[in-house]
């Protein structure tokens, strides 16, 4: 199965729409566009119980932040800073950016 490209990317600021950190923000850590999920930083946060071993000498509970599907939060518009929707325009060098469907505003720099 190819992977699917995504709406939201490295280092964008997304809103969580949906589950138990609805209307909370964050920034994408990190993305795994075949799985269409994405780790937001600070939120999701769940709590694993590591065994002590050479490489870790401690054992213990670990918090980490664990992957939220990608469809679940919207990209945080940067200039009406309202979660939006977004859309693909082709510039006029040709190069292809994302645009915020409520201000118009292209979202790549």
């Amino acid at each position: 199965m190819a992977a699917k490209k995504l709406h939201v990317k490295k280092n964008d600021v997304v809103m969580v729409i949906a589950g138990k950190a609805k209307g909370k923000s964050g920034k994408v850590t990190k993305v795994f566009p075949e799985k269409g999920r994405i780790v937001v930083e600070n939120l999701n946060v769940v709590k694993r119980h590591s065994r002590p071993t050479r490489a870790n000498s401690e054992g213990g509970i670990i918090e980490k932040e664990a992957p939220l599907a990608a469809s679940n939060v919207l990209l945080l518009c940067g200039s009406c800073n309202k979660p939006t929707r977004t859309g693909v325009r082709t510039l006029e060098d040709g190069s292809k950016a994302r645009f915020c469907k409520k201000c118009n505003e292209i979202l790549d720099k």
